[in-house]
């Protein structure tokens, strides 16, 4: 096993990967935008047909874009274009010239089908390198990646990157959770890419095994692909003894390393302008919010070749911010996503999403920083549980006073009135992937 005393700073933390990128002046990278985002606009309209007959029925074409605000007439794409033109019907290059595919598990109906082709690969695997070094990795770390391999565009998007940056790469994968941990012990993994729940069973699985990863190597932890709270951070940075950063990304604009925290000011995720064009719309109307405003974040991708993407609806309710960030990178950041527009829940009357109700359970007195929300449809209404889990071993009469704080306590932090379970530790099901923290028990036709 590789062990160390103490968890050195390394001197090189304020490094970037591009610095001429990184820390471009804001007029220069807007120039920069604003030539790319003109050619993704001709591409589009030139080689994918859904584009041309959603431009010419919104009355646009790719001259009429003079200033970035212009981009504001043009129509957005949904996950639901994606699907009617499948499998390649947003592809801009021939289906030859793609080298790789992922896509969507189509759960709901038909996959999401992204590709690539070598330049996409290539840019990809550059962004998550810039991506992980803004983080804090460095070259020649050990990173353990439980990023899930295959379709999914977690795995092979970090392992790429990873390489690129000059880092030893633990294709671990998800599941087999002990070998993991025994694998990050005796290898001295430095960084751990991972779902922020899987994490937090990694770190109760080595403490359960008696592996303490806390006084090891491991300095940083790269956790996204799910909503997660300041609270779950806290919780993984003082269980594995890391600094937990956010990372943000989806497959229909790249995968991992569109955005992400910087390992100094973990304030807001970097959003890399040079290759994507960020919004905040309001998500009922559509129509534009200005920079730090809450809304729904839209994204056009600026140098993609096989599936450029034209202000994409990413359903994510965020706010953008522009104020100079500590580390001295100039792109806009991207603030802690609160959650889905299609995600949030009525709880009488009551507008919330689940990760606002995570950020009010992590940390609470006698409960472990696990749940699940459980939709049932009692009669007319749809009513919402929450599950919780006892850290301890407790009597059924603790329970019912466990049970009674946190259902005051939601009350007053969320203003919803909900029923509360408090579980034995370990019935709250633990994540290998990504967590399914609504279990929705109402019937389809109510779902």
């Amino acid at each position: 096993m590789v062990t160390h005393a103490s968890h050195r700073e390394d001197a090189s933390s304020r490094a970037y990967f591009s610095p001429d990128i990184e820390a471009m002046p804001r007029k220069q990278l807007q120039k920069l935008q604003l030539e790319r985002l003109r050619r993704t606009l001709h591409t589009a309209y030139a080689h994918v047909p859904h584009y041309k007959k959603s431009f010419d029925a919104a009355g646009v074409t790719p001259f009429a874009l003079r200033a970035q605000g212009d981009l504001s007439r043009f129509p957005f794409t949904s996950k639901a274009d994606l699907r009617d033109n499948y499998p390649f019907g947003l592809f801009a290059v021939p289906r030859e010239k793609v080298l790789r595919l992922h896509a969507s598990s189509g759960t709901t109906g038909k996959p999401t089908v992204v590709g690539y082709t070598a330049a996409d690969l290539a840019n990809w695997a550059l962004l998550m390198a810039r991506s992980l070094a803004c983080a804090g990795a460095r070259a020649g770390d050990i990173v353990h990646n439980a990023y899930g391999y295959g379709l999914f565009t977690g795995g092979l998007g970090f392992h790429d990157g990873v390489q690129r940056l000059g880092c030893t790469v633990v294709p671990a994968s998800g599941g087999g959770t002990e070998r993991q941990v025994r694998l990050m012990a005796d290898f001295g993994a430095n960084v751990l890419c991972a779902t922020p729940s899987y994490a937090l069973n990694i770190a109760e699985v080595a403490e359960r095994m008696g592996v303490d990863l806390k006084g090891g190597p491991l300095r940083v932890g790269v956790f996204g692909a799910e909503p997660w709270s300041d609270g779950l951070r806290r919780e993984l940075q003082s269980r594995l003894g890391l600094k937990a950063v956010d990372v943000y990304g989806l497959s229909e604009v790249l995968g991992p390393g569109v955005a992400v925290e910087c390992h100094e000011a973990q304030a807001g995720l970097h959003g890399w302008e040079d290759h994507f064009f960020f919004e905040v719309i309001d998500p009922e109307t559509g129509e534009p919010r200005e920079m730090g405003e809450s809304g729904e974040l839209v994204v056009t991708t600026l140098a993609k070749e096989a599936l450029p993407m034209v202000r994409y609806r990413t359903r994510d309710i965020t706010r953008l911010s522009d104020e100079p960030c500590p580390c001295g990178r100039t792109h806009v950041r991207i603030l802690r996503v609160t959650g889905r527009s299609d995600d949030m829940l009525i709880i009488r009357g009551v507008n919330v999403y689940p990760s606002q109700i995570e950020a009010a359970l992590v940390g609470f007195p006698r409960i472990a920083p696990h749940y699940q929300l459980v939709l049932e449809r009692k009669g007319a209404l749809d009513e919402v549980g929450i599950e919780v889990e006892a850290e301890a071993v407790t009597e059924e009469a603790r329970r019912r006073e466990i049970a009674d704080a946190v259902r005051y306590h939601l009350k007053s932090a969320l203003g919803v009135t909900c029923e509360v379970t408090v579980k034995a530790p370990g019935e709250v099901p633990r994540s290998e992937g990504k967590a399914v923290r609504v279990r929705d028990l109402r019937p389809k036709s109510g779902a």
